[in-house]
């Protein structure tokens, strides 16, 4: 009967142990989609996609043929514009932002609407061209439309 009652504590203990990791992975995982708009026809866009789904991102790509009707929907405005739009936890984010800037902003949960790499800077994500790497910025994109550096490459 003690082996018994043992037993059915340790598949009790497992099963809830599952469940709660279950859960965690669930919520890990969840922060980790976005959804990226981008023109049809850009191959650059999706060049940045397949480095964020292989730095764990889950990705579903939205054709648009306007992308200012999105750009205008997140209040982008052309300063900060760059190709593709990617919605994620809340925040946008413009351009070929890193995946590690991608990141630290969801770990970091700042106050910003997003952000970006505004134009399309060669040696980006998605803007490799051989062993050419301009320096660029990557911006934080505050709720009254300022910006801070976030991170400089």
């Amino acid at each position: 009967m003690v082996k018994r009652k043992s037993l059915s504590v340790i598949v009790l203990t497992v099963f809830i142990s599952s469940l709660i990791s279950f859960s965690f992975l669930q919520e890990a995982s969840a922060e980790l989609e976005m959804t990226v708009y981008k023109s049809p026809t850009c191959g650059c866009c999706g060049k940045w996609i397949t480095h964020m789904e292989e730095n764990g991102f889950k990705v579903k790509a939205v054709d648009m043929i306007e992308m200012n009707i999105v750009k205008e929907k997140y209040g982008i405005t052309r300063n900060l514009a760059s190709c593709h739009t990617a919605i994620i936890d809340g925040y946008y984010i413009e351009g070929h932002v890193p995946a590690a800037d991608v990141k630290r902003l969801l770990a970091e949960k700042t106050d910003s609407k997003g952000l970006t790499v505004p134009g399309m800077p060669v040696g980006s994500p998605g803007m490799e061209m051989g062993d050419r790497v301009d320096s660029y910025q990557v911006l934080s994109v505050k709720s009254d439309g300022s910006t801070e550096v976030f991170n400089q490459y």
